[in-house]
């Protein structure tokens, strides 16, 4: 110790370094503190925030503009109860109710959970709308409150609004049905769409599928929305094709209304219709008196899901004569007006009995068509062999899809070629039985005779119209050919006009437009061997005026109203009232100078 240091300053100099020592640690303290919290990581909101702006399936559009079927956005509603003021919990609840449509005893019972809840999946995009700018003003007025996890970390969350699914809209219920067809469900990150399972939406299932989904990527607000501004990306969505049809709204509601009648009149199982223009073949119409509303289909609708049309395969009976006898012409091997031989009505081949309703000793080979003569038609059939039969049933499209734009279409059935060297086997598919065949089959074979010899392709399609509004049209994948010469297409017509002006489709007759056509009553095959007592009705034919030609099958399945399973009594009408509706809507026009019916006969 300096000697002239006293022992009072020396404990000055002690407090001093004691004081100095406390600053230093305080500010090593406070130092460390600041450190640590620059460092340690922290639940700060995002200042930038994206969100996914999904693209939707195509429409499907009628002819005349219609969106038969189209998709909307659905939106989920999610809530955190720990965030809402106890004191203003039923002032949420109400305001919630209106806004949404959801009762306020429904929203009470969902959230009796804590933590995050769904009020709904299903809100449409309209109300969506709304309920984002209730969730604005709910926040103004202090309604959600924050609080603490356990693990210390602060909770602001108000009501979310988000996307959460795709729905599909039917807006005409059974309108289109079965052709438009029905979707489900899937889940595709966390967002639900639907896809086709059956008809147009099935078909053309690719081309309807959104492209691209879009994005929005900015910074966001108090209410975690983004904000847009010049900072702010926006990619929009890309929707899916839309798929526009040959057939008009109004004319297919007029047609759907008329077969629902006529299988009542008729007291039959279905009937169903395909109008089909001959140059193009381009569907005009088709429908079932079977139906459904995709978005609720019942246990009793199955049997309406399917497309008969393309999907039902039957034994047609004499619609197939007319088929017959055109591949006798195409290879030289009848002249229309010799003479063939009626046997009274009834014919022995091998040990089959063949009988006609329509008793004759004696018809011209063109009046076998004419009056329907099973007869007939089965002695002329042996002069085809076996090849040119089953290579000819080939060549007009049978037992082969027509390439509609349809799935599970059906292909037919015919007897091979070592089974149609066979009298019996001739003679039986001549007149339709033993071959299966859709009514589309059916209707394009009778196409070849309307179209000068050409076998199109059936388009129930026009366009694929893209999300720019450029248009792709729908064609066909096999080039239009030419199988039959004009001119024995053109006798085939006569012949079949014969038919309504004096066989058996004398009730298919209009005055000034040109009809023709064939009549086809079959037994339907039993499920355990022979047939039963249940019958198909048929008439296949076109309908012309100086400007348009159509070519129009009618099936009408299981009449049981007396007599009325005969073609004759029920398909040929029905057949008459959908050119009836055709001219009324403006499809065709009668010109007197096109002809005039004579007096029906009473042939049958």
């Amino acid at each position: 110790m300096p000697v002239n240091e006293t022992p009072k300053r020396l404990r000055q100099k002690t407090k001093l370094f004691i004081l100095l020592l406390i600053i230093g640690g305080g500010f090593l303290t406070f130092y460390a503190s600041i450190t640590k919290t620059a460092v340690k990581p922290r639940h700060i909101p995002r200042l930038m925030i994206e969100e996914t702006n999904r693209a939707l399936r195509g429409d499907i559009l009628s002819k005349d503009g219609f969106k038969l079927s189209f998709s909307q956005k659905l939106f989920k509603a999610m809530i955190n109860t720990r965030n809402i003021d106890p004191d203003k919990k039923e002032l949420f609840v109400n305001l919630f109710s209106i806004y949404s449509g959801i009762p306020r005893k429904e929203i009470y019972k969902r959230m009796r959970k804590k933590g995050n809840v769904v009020l709904s999946y299903a809100i449409d995009a309209n109300r969506a709308k709304y309920l984002k700018e209730l969730a604005r003003k709910l926040r103004l007025l202090d309604v959600f409150i924050p609080y603490k996890t356990p693990s210390g970390r602060l909770i602001k969350y108000g009501l979310s609004v988000t996307e959460s699914g795709e729905t599909r809209i039917f807006a005409y219920k059974n309108a289109f049905t079965p052709i438009i067809g029905f979707m489900r469900k899937y889940e595709e990150d966390g967002f639900t769409r639907p896809t086709g399972v059956k008809g147009l939406e099935k078909y053309y299932d690719d081309a309807l599928r959104p492209l691209q989904n879009g994005l929005i990527r900015g910074e966001r607000d108090i209410g975690n929305s983004i904000i847009l501004d010049a900072k702010s990306t926006v990619i929009p969505p890309v929707n899916g094709k839309s798929v526009r049809l040959n057939i008009a709204m109004d004319f297919q509601e007029l047609l759907e209304d008329l077969l629902g009648k006529a299988k009542k009149e008729h007291e039959a199982k279905e009937i169903t219709v395909v109008i089909m223009e001959a140059a193009t073949g381009k569907i005009m119409g088709l429908a079932s008196s079977a139906r459904f509303d995709p978005d609720h289909i019942r246990r009793r609708d199955y049997d309406a899901l399917n497309v008969t049309a393309a999907e039902y395969t039957y034994e047609p009976g004499s619609v197939m004569k007319p088929v017959t006898f055109a591949l006798l012409l195409h290879h030289h091997k009848v002249n229309p007006l010799e003479i063939v031989r009626g046997y009274n009505g009834r014919y022995k081949l091998g040990r089959k009995v063949i009988t006609d309703e329509h008793k004759a000793a004696w018809l011209s080979a063109e009046d076998v068509i004419t009056y329907s003569s099973n007869i007939g038609i089965a002695q002329l059939a042996q002069r085809l062999d076996a090849v040119e039969f089953v290579d000819g049933f080939k060549m007009f499209g049978l037992t082969k899809k027509t390439g509609v734009d349809l799935p599970y279409e059906h292909n037919g059935i015919m007897p091979r070629i070592a089974q149609m060297r066979s009298e019996i086997y001739k003679a039986t598919v001549a007149y339709g039985y033993g071959i299966r065949a859709t009514l589309l089959q059916l209707v394009r074979a009778y196409n070849v005779f309307n179209n000068n010899g050409r076998l199109v392709e059936p388009k129930i399609a026009d366009a694929l119209i893209n999300p720019d509004g450029t248009e792709e049209p729908v064609t066909s994948d096999e080039p239009v050919r030419r199988i039959i010469h004009p001119a024995t297409a053109a006798r085939m017509r006569r012949i079949l006009q014969k038919v309504v002006a004096k066989g058996t489709g004398t009730k298919a007759q209009i005055e000034g437009l040109t009809i023709g056509g064939k009549t086809g009553t079959a037994h339907i095959a039993a499920r355990k061997g022979g047939y039963a007592r249940k019958y198909n009705s048929t008439f296949i034919g076109f309908a012309n005026d100086r400007k348009h030609r159509y070519t129009i099958g009618v099936l009408v399945r299981e009449a049981k109203k007396p007599y009325h399973y005969f073609a004759a009594m029920s398909a040929v009408p029905v057949f008459k009232q959908v050119v009836e509706l055709m001219v009324k809507e403006g499809y065709l026009t009668p010109d007197p100078s096109l002809g005039h019916y004579p007096k029906p006969t009473k042939h049958h």
